[in-house]
């Protein structure tokens, strides 16, 4: 059966192309988007739409994903320019993935992945976990940077998916958000469930799964404020549907709210948020192994833009 999604266009989105606008708000590649909308599966308010038409904001947005479930996946080596290797031994690989790459197949994405980039390189890497997921321990968005760590041996597999379900693993984010959220340190501990009205995102809710995220705020600056965030959960979209839900959401992130029209002003095509450190003990030799990363070009940039008073 074909996955079916409806939903209002965001005003953010107002006058783009449906492929670029499909790729942002569902996670699809814009190939993919491209193929959906020749295939007559974008309408807009009952209008069928190609994939180089323009959205209107307000308008309502029904998308036809072919047979999501039945589409087979598979590992394609594929280089990806800019992702490096930060550390490397016999059991782990740590990346630092760039930005629209996502961390391993999936059905309707099309795009890079690190499974696939690794393998172009040469990587061999545990074979433990679903086909298209061999060695993934934990993921990050595609419209997330930062460092992901891939299991090389079964040992270490095991072991880190452990460590990550026991809550032993040191994740740690920076995050550009809207405002300036009080107070400055605080603990956000609210359940996060699927959208009650938008199956394509998630949002805080009754029944949700227990999901708890720790902040502190490094710099205030006009408009926004700069904060670390240590997850002790792992949830999808974790850190974006909190500080949403504080009505500060990241920079950049139109499907939760953020201001379009800030997200302009910087430069900024997704939301400002970047894995900046990792740590774990090592599977093999159980010592701390922890690794960091520099902000990419694109968050810089709107770092400084925003730390120099955009208007």
């Amino acid at each position: 059966m074909p996955d079916l999604r409806s939903l209002p266009v965001p005003d953010g989105l107002a006058g783009e192309r449906v492929d670029a606008a499909l790729s942002r708000l569902l996670g699809l590649s814009r190939t993919r988007a491209a193929e959906i909308a020749a295939a007559g599966g974008v309408r807009l308010d009952g209008r069928e739409l190609g994939k180089s038409d323009r959205l209107v904001a307000g308008g309502w947005l029904e998308v036809e994903i072919p047979d999501p479930r039945a589409a087979v996946v598979e590992v394609v080596p594929e280089p990806v320019p800019g992702m490096r290797i930060v550390y490397d031994d016999a059991d782990v690989v740590v990346v630092d993935k760039p930005v629209g790459v996502a961390a391993h197949p999936s059905p309707g994405w099309t795009g890079p992945t690190v499974v696939g980039a690794l393998a172009a390189a040469g990587y061999r890497i545990a074979t433990s976990g679903a086909a298209e997921r061999q060695g993934v321990v934990h993921r990050l968005d595609v419209g997330t940077s930062g460092l992901m760590v891939v299991a090389k041996s079964e040992h270490a597999y095991t072991v880190l998916k452990r460590a990550f379900k026991e809550r032993t693993v040191d994740k740690v984010y920076h995050a550009l958000v809207q405002g300036h959220p009080e107070p400055t340190t605080g603990t956000i501990d609210a359940p996060i469930g699927r959208h009650p009205s938008a199956d394509w995102k998630f949002a805080v809710v009754a029944d949700g799964k227990p999901s708890v995220t720790h902040y502190e705020v490094l710099e205030m600056l006009p408009a926004a404020s700069l904060v670390e965030v240590h997850l002790e959960t792992g949830r999808t979209h974790q850190i974006r549907v909190h500080f949403a839900a504080l009505r500060h959401p990241c920079v950049g992130d139109l499907t939760y709210g953020a201001d379009p029209a800030l997200a302009e002003r910087v430069g900024l095509t997704r939301q400002w948020l970047h894995a900046v450190r990792l740590g774990f003990e090592h599977p093999a030799t159980g010592e701390w192994l922890e690794v960091t990363s520099e902000y990419p070009e694109d968050l810089a940039h709107a770092l400084e833009v925003v730390s120099a008073g955009y208007r």
